[in-house]
């Protein structure tokens, strides 16, 4: 059997302003943003020189939805973001305003340290040792 995984999604308040954070503050690239409906679009970034996962970013189409909005995993870290130099990217993601809820630590696996996107959902910013 040869599985991966391809996609994840993330439930949003909104298309443009998820835009926004995840590619002109995080620096992810923009693969797809298509109109599906007048109500719907089909919006896929991903971390540059990414060779894992997409994300999709998926607007709450109803209350319960976005009671999750920011909260997709009961409070925990949701996704892990790899990166080939912490310093560069800790240091452009605070200065671009991202909020860090845990200071950088080197840990076994590596230098780690925890940061919220723009609902409340927690990364890992991770360089691997």
């Amino acid at each position: 059997m040869n599985q991966r995984l391809v996609q994840i999604a993330i439930v949003v308040r909104d298309y443009d302003e998820a835009i926004q954070f995840y590619v002109h503050t995080l620096g992810f690239e923009l693969v797809e943003d298509s109109v599906m409906s007048p109500t719907k679009r089909w919006v896929v970034v991903r971390p540059k020189g990414s060779g894992g996962a997409n994300v999709l970013l998926a607007k709450a189409a109803n209350p319960e939805q976005e009671s999750v909005v920011g909260r997709q995993t009961g409070g925990r870290v949701f996704l892990f973001l790899h990166t080939d130099d912490f310093d560069r990217d800790y240091e452009r993601y605070r200065d671009a305003g991202v909020k860090f809820i845990r200071e950088p630590a080197v840990e076994d696996f590596g230098k780690v340290s925890v940061f919220e996107d723009l609902y409340g959902n927690l990364w890992d910013l991770i360089e691997p040792r």
